[in-house]
């Protein structure tokens, strides 16, 4: 499939690469950003621009893989009648792309994606189209990119994940950033506790989460809970979030 990506951030880069890997040919970049652009365009062996009017028409498929909220001005005057067009967003409605094309929808990857990846990422691709035709091209271009799940999701669906997505990692990557800050200003080495991050992360592959639980809350040992909060005083940020979270545990 012949593809232009509109975007020249993480998802665009990755999705990008990922595309290329698996045998399309990436016609265009375009971005606002035409140094950004530049690069990811030399990265992909195509052409790039930042000029709206020079985005070419002659891609079968269009990514917009932009931030929630530049979606609309991006798609702003963009008319690409007879093209397939989807844009990234989990928390958009695929209704925005309407005055774009006639065949148009949403190709989600629930992935935390980065543009320094050095390798592929196994990527779920949920999508969502305005016709079965649409619905059956990008269900064609998820599994041409993805070893994982590829399911159909409405606005409201991706809505929903997209809420759980963020609780399970950036609200988790969150409170590693905390737990690196104080092992630093307490003088310890955060890696030290990698080996226990990676196996909390394996275990709920087998185990429903609940059921791994484990740790002073889960076993309401009040003793070592209030150690915990006495060395918190100098931290009242954290220790909130320790008691936060302490209580959610325990009224399970």
């Amino acid at each position: 499939m012949n593809i232009v990506i509109i975007g020249s951030g993480n998802v665009a880069a990755v999705l990008g690469r990922k595309f290329k890997a698996a045998g399309h040919t990436i016609l265009q970049v375009y971005s606002r950003n035409a140094s950004a652009a530049s690069v990811l365009a030399y990265e992909l062996d195509t052409e790039s621009t930042n000029y709206k009017t020079m985005i070419s028409r002659q891609a079968d498929f269009y990514l917009i893989a932009v931030n929630d909220d530049a979606i609309s001005e991006v798609t702003d005057n963009l008319l690409l009648p007879g093209k397939l067009v989807a844009h990234t967003a989990a928390s958009v409605p695929m209704e925005v792309l309407k005055g774009v094309s006639e065949e148009y929808g949403v190709f989600y990857p629930l992935q935390s994606l980065r543009k320094e990846m050095v390798s592929l990422p196994d990527v779920p691709v949920f999508f969502d189209g305005n016709t079965d035709t649409a619905k059956r091209k990008l269900a064609e271009l998820a599994h041409s990119i993805s070893n994982e799940k590829v399911k159909e999701a409405g606005d409201e669906a991706r809505l929903k994940l997209h809420v759980a997505a963020v609780m399970v990692s950036n609200f988790t990557n969150h409170l590693y950033a905390l737990a690196a800050d104080y092992c630093r200003k307490e003088g310890l080495d955060f890696k030290q506790l990698l080996p226990l991050i990676e196996e909390t992360a394996l275990r709920i592959k087998n185990v429903p989460p609940r059921e791994a639980q484990t740790g002073p809350a889960v076993r309401h040992d009040g003793d070592t809970i209030q150690k915990h909060l006495e060395l918190l005083q100098a931290y009242p940020h954290l220790k909130n979030i320790y008691v936060l979270l302490t209580e959610s545990i325990q009224q399970g």
